[in-house]
């Protein structure tokens, strides 16, 4: 009976293989699983026949997979073990006494499943995809430029200073102590996610310090101070945004803090936090007691639609926290993907920090014209707008802005001379006028929504003949690392133009080349073997999809059946950004790589709005009055995992002065990703960024399990982990307070897009006192 049963199970698996495997030959696909298939259906029918012939069929079935898993990926233990698991488990199943005793056959296939585990043994030793190296530990500049003024234990903007670093010259915790870090204190904001909000409800802030407060916000925009010893809260201010389905994301990333230098100290708004809000208002707060500064705009609120062609409630807003130079607040805003072509612009604007008056702005879809606006005109409809943070060079009177795309972000069709120069771009403005000093453009007529995603990291680089060079670092989202002389945007790591795939719908066209910078962690392009799956089943499945969807590589086109792109629009890196050192003149960052599907949508099929849909990037984005909509998602197996291979996240660590990639190490664990809690190190993706030390730590939370974790800079190695009580997509921040302590602060509120636990606290580390 037992033996009957089996052969059933096999004669199934069999068929099932077998027509999955007919169907990816046909497509030009592998043959194994064709071949595998009559292999598992001749055992069957043996095992129907009580033959010993079917475990010494059964033992080459598994030879051949082992042999074919072997030269398809080498020992990589994760793709090896998905390939051979279900085949070396059914293996084992033969093996029972009551089966083989009444085949024969045992001794061919005890051998074949012991090489098996043999090879699954020695891979799991191996891993093809790890870089050992060490960064350089010289310090190139003794005492760097940081940027701004602001106190070694303090940190004041969003990457600490203008320059973005997310450096911080502190030094009490070391590689050989930060093993002992423990929790100081938590605080729970209270403001957690509703089941009226929108999927992307994340908490990404990054609090800032200043002398003995942290100054923070919450995904609802509320603004909170707290005492940075002890966690306790001093005030909190709610501007009550409200809920919008139409918002795509409903979250913030800082706040703006400015002392008044003309302001008495201790009069009232002497010192401000500026709070950006999800409906599209700035508002200015004192901070020392949260109460609205009614000079400031229109009661303390500068309405921001102000001089918007279109106002649909919802589309417009700012996620980011703007940044303050020379007297004047700079600001852009959030524009919702592939809603409608009736968008906002994505102007940048300098209001009076005091005021609130418009100083100028500059509009890429009309460059040129950056004075204030007169009564009457409005903005240029659907610009390329920057929904993340600038950096500023005071001494330079520089801000260098990062930009995204016109929406459709899929399609290219009709876009000005304007938007075909500074969509995708770094662009560098003069402080005080708004015209723009050049622009460095990273995707050409972008079809796939790589947009500039992250700060600019500034520093001076030393070159090889010692001239120092002031630089500007921008990671994109395809994995190119740009690094530019910041004062003409100049490469200083060269780029080239290569060749891109052609083939865009008849309507629209491709650029026939696309920018490529000397350092990229760009991955190699997708093959059929780098299909993935949990079992042999839905890798087969991946594979089917992948010779189904169109792909020639990266910058294919989208397209009517479906297009893969790699690296996906969750980017390499993200608003995260890197860290960079300016003293030994390195960064560290976290490659992320997940493929996406793109895929067109004739007009006259896209179906009618469902009623109570909410806001997302995901899905089927409607691109209203355009002529085609598009589906966005992620490229997963029909198990909901990624149908490439892991690892999907990484460590890496760059020489900024050569364009080295020193070192590259997965990043992450399973544990938070499945039912069952497996800590699995495959190198999961994350979203969020690092912060570095000047002692040659790095922290970084951001992965989809949820932790926090600390590495040598110098090497990548991980010296420590603490568990979060929520997802920690946020980018961490350090400083000391008035007893010398130094204290890590991340907060760990989780992601709607990436389905980490959301939460609302805000965890401080420190070392023991007896330290």
């Amino acid at each position: 009976m037992l033996i009957s049963i089996t052969a059933v199970l096999f004669l199934l698996i069999a068929i099932v293989l077998g027509i999955g495997g007919a169907w990816l030959a046909a497509l030009g696909g592998s043959w194994y699983y064709l071949i595998v298939a009559i292999g598992i259906f001749l055992t069957a029918i043996f095992l129907f026949r009580r033959s010993a012939a079917a475990l010494w069929v059964y033992a080459l079935v598994i030879l051949g997979s082992l042999a074919w898993a072997v030269y398809e990926v080498g020992f990589d233990w994760w793709q090896l073990g998905t390939r051979g698991g279900v085949i070396v488990l059914l293996g084992l199943w033969l093996l029972i006494p009551w089966i083989w005793r009444r085949t024969g056959g045992v001794v061919p296939l005890a051998i074949a499943v012991l090489a098996s585990l043999a090879v699954a043994g020695y891979s799991l030793l191996q891993d093809p995809y790890d870089m050992q190296g060490s960064l350089p530990t010289e310090q190139v500049i003794a005492n760097p430029d940081l940027g701004g003024n602001v106190p070694p234990g303090d940190w004041h903007q969003y990457g600490r200073t203008p320059f973005g670093q997310r450096y911080s010259p502190l030094t009490q915790i070391t590689p050989e102590n930060v093993g002992r870090l423990q929790v100081a204190w938590t605080y729970r904001t209270g403001d957690i996610k509703q089941p009226q909000d929108v999927g992307e409800t994340t908490y990404q802030v990054t609090p800032l310090k200043v002398r003995d407060t942290l100054y923070l916000c919450t995904p609802h925009n509320w603004a909170i101070a707290i005492d940075a010893a002890t966690g306790r809260e001093k005030w909190k201010y709610d501007p009550n945004v409200g809920f919008n389905p139409d918002r795509q994301h409903q979250t913030c990333r800082g706040v703006t803090y400015y002392a008044d230098p003309a302001a008495t100290p201790g009069q009232p708004c002497a010192e401000r936090v500026y709070l950006p809000t999800s409906d599209a208002r700035l508002i200015a707060l004192d901070a020392a007691n949260g109460q609205v500064c009614s000079f400031f705009a229109e009661n303390g609120t500068l309405h921001l639609e102000q001089g918007m062609p279109y106002n649909p409630a919802g589309y417009y807003y700012s996620t980011s926290p703007p940044v303050i130079a020379a007297n004047k607040i700079i600001i852009g805003g959030a524009v919702n993907d592939n809603y409608s072509i009736h968008e906002q612009s994505g102007v940048i604007r300098a209001f009076d920090v005091n005021t609130g008056a418009l100083i100028w702005n500059w509009d890429s879809g009309n460059p040129d014209q950056t004075a204030p606006l007169p009564p009457g005109q409005t903005y240029t409809a659907n610009s390329p707008n920057s929904w993340s943070v600038s950096s500023v060079d005071e001494n330079l009177g520089l801000i260098y802005v990062p930009l995204g795309n016109k929406v459709p972000d899929q399609l290219g069709m009709g876009r000005s001379e304007n938007v075909e120069r500074f969509s995708s771009s770094i662009v560098a403005l003069d402080i005080n006028t708004g015209q723009m000093r050049w622009v460095r453009q990273t995707v050409h007529h972008d079809l796939w929504d790589m947009d500039v995603p992250a700060q600019p990291a500034l520093l001076d680089i030393t070159r090889e003949d010692g001239t120092v060079v002031p630089a500007l670092v921008g990671p994109t989202k395809q994995g190119d690392i740009y690094v530019l002389d910041r004062r003409t945007g100049e490469p200083i790591i060269p780029v080239r133009e290569v060749p891109a795939p052609g083939g865009a719908i008849p309507e629209d066209f491709t650029a026939p080349t696309q920018p490529v910078s000397g350092l990229s962690f760009e991955p190699p392009p997708l093959t059929e073997k780098d299909m993935w799956g949990i079992t042999l089943f839905d890798q087969l499945a991946c594979r089917i999809q992948f010779h189904r969807l169109r792909y020639e590589g990266r910058y294919t086109p989208p397209s009517l059946e479906g297009t893969i792109v790699y690296p996906g629009n969750f980017g390499v890196f993200n608003w995260g950004s890197i860290a960079v050192d300016p003293a030994r003149q390195v960064m560290f960052g976290m490659p992320t790589y997940l493929a996406f599907i793109s895929q067109l949508v004739p007009r006259d099929q896209v179906p009618p709005p469902s009623e109570g849909t909410k806001g997302s990037e995901q899905g089927l984005n409607r691109n209203e009055g355009a002529p085609y909509a598009v589906i966005l998602k992620p490229f997963l197996s029909p198990l909901g995992i990624p149908c490439q291979a892991p690892p999907w996240g990484y460590v890496a660590g760059a020489d900024l002065r050569t364009g080295n990639i020193a070192w590259k190490h997965r990043n992450g664990t399973t544990r938070d990703m499945t039912p069952i809690p497996l800590p699995f190190k495959v190198g999961v993706p994350g979203i969020g960024g690092p912060m570095i030390t000047a002692s040659g730590v790095a922290f970084l939370g951001a992965t989809v399990d949820d932790y926090i974790r600390a590495y040598d800079l110098t090497t990548g190695r991980q010296l420590w982990q603490g568990r979060l009580p929520a997802g920690g997509q946020a980018t961490p921040m350090t400083y000391t307070t008035e007893d010398g302590r130094q204290f890590v602060v991340i907060v760990a509120g989780g992601h709607g897009s990436v389905g980490t636990k959301p939460g609302d606290y805000v965890i401080a580390y420190t070392l023991p006192t007896n330290q």
